[in-house]
């Protein structure tokens, strides 16, 4: 059922922490010639490994394109259902639903209008109405109530909750014109509070370099990784641009307090070195008027901090880098109790995100 007349909060439900325990995770099928390299053939392959590690810790769904469906149903893959979810991507933490929970073993999801990261202003692609029914088939699937929100634009992959009423985002990129610019930030953030049930927003100025595709979602540069403290994507050397935009978020971050008043610590961990697209990697995409380009020589937004907290695990993308290990031992340090499942991701990044961007967690209400 769509609810028009409530919101989350006065409802009593609100975003809970990814760190909570989960029901399932939804992953979305990629296919797109114009955004993965040889008809997604490549990103396929690591979409399947994603998948099959996180269903050893949780049920999973993936959503499909009906001329994906045989291929896919064939995987036989334990633990996971296969589902037809038409779609134009595969960026379900975006076009997806964010499901929210009142505490007393109820759910219900909010499902924002979505336009590919920017519709006709700086969207990457078009059409996008088969993403923007992505979240109400969710709820579907999921048998929940949704708030449907027509009048305003936001992607998953720009928020984050520490499910005690503080939420994570970046001005970069909710401010930015091809969301919702007819609102002010005050509007904005009020609408946030409203519909994830929260009660403070923490507005990081940018978010990693060159992650033009989302406009700086903070998912690829801070999560929380416990109330009161988060992670944040880390670059030492000053002549890098990236260090502006870390060292930006350090200084907001730590003088910041959470909803419930506790000063924000905060947990470097250092980006990969710089990522290029390849000569190889380019030609490999299909060239589509209207939609975003991947050129030899563009910078790669890579982070590990676009990893994703499933039941007992942390799934997190490396990229056979000097940093990947450190990477791994501070996410050991921060979940002693989770096992760390590092992946290699280069493909997934190559479409502009990571592991983080292709997953979407439901909640165990």
């Amino acid at each position: 059922m769509r609810i028009n007349n409530t919101t989350p909060k006065s409802d009593g439900f609100y975003m809970p922490s990814e760190l909570a325990e989960h029901r399932c995770t939804y992953v979305l099928w990629p296919e797109r010639g114009d955004n993965w390299r040889n008809n997604a053939e490549n990103a396929q392959e690591v979409f399947k490994k994603v998948i099959q590690t996180i269903a050893k810790y949780e049920p999973v769904v993936v959503g499909v394109n009906p001329g994906q469906y045989p291929h896919v149903l064939e995987m036989n893959m334990p633990n996971v259902q296969v589902v037809e979810i038409s779609n134009n991507d595969s960026w379900i933490r975006d076009c997806g639903a964010t499901f929210v929970v009142n505490g007393r073993g109820n759910m219900r999801a909010v499902d924002w209008s979505f336009n590919a990261w920017g519709g006709l202003v700086n969207g990457l692609y078009f059409p996008w109405d088969q993403d923007d029914l992505v979240a109400a088939k969710m709820c579907a699937i999921e048998a929940v109530n949704r708030y449907r929100l027509s009048d305003f634009i936001l992607e998953g992959g720009s928020i984050h909750s520490d499910g005690e009423g503080t939420i994570l985002t970046t001005e970069e990129c909710l401010l930015d014109e091809g969301r919702n610019a007819n609102m002010t930030k005050e509007e904005i953030e009020a609408k946030l509070l409203e519909y994830l049930g929260a009660e403070k927003v923490l507005w990081i100025p940018k978010g990693i370099y060159m992650d033009e595709d989302t406009n700086g979602h903070v998912d690829n540069i801070c999560q929380f990784v416990a109330p009161g403290k988060v992670v944040l994507a880390w670059e030492d050397n000053q002549d890098d641009p990236q260090y502006e935009r870390s060292k930006a978020a350090l200084d907001y971050l730590e003088s910041q307090t959470d909803a419930k008043g506790r000063k924000i610590e905060v947990v470097k961990i250092h980006v990969p070195n710089p990522i290029t697209i390849t000569k190889e990697e380019s030609e490999g995409v299909d060239i589509v008027e209207g939609t975003f380009p991947r050129r030899e020589g563009d910078r790669l937004p890579a982070s590990y901090v676009n990893y994703y907290n499933c039941n007992g695990a942390v799934i997190l993308p490396v990229f056979d880098d000097e940093h990947d290990q450190a990477a791994i031992d501070t996410l050991q340090e921060l979940f002693p109790d989770k096992v760390i499942e590092p992946i290699y991701a280069r493909e997934i990044l190559l479409g502009g995100g990571n592991i983080h961007c292709i997953t979407q967690q439901v909640p165990r209400p």
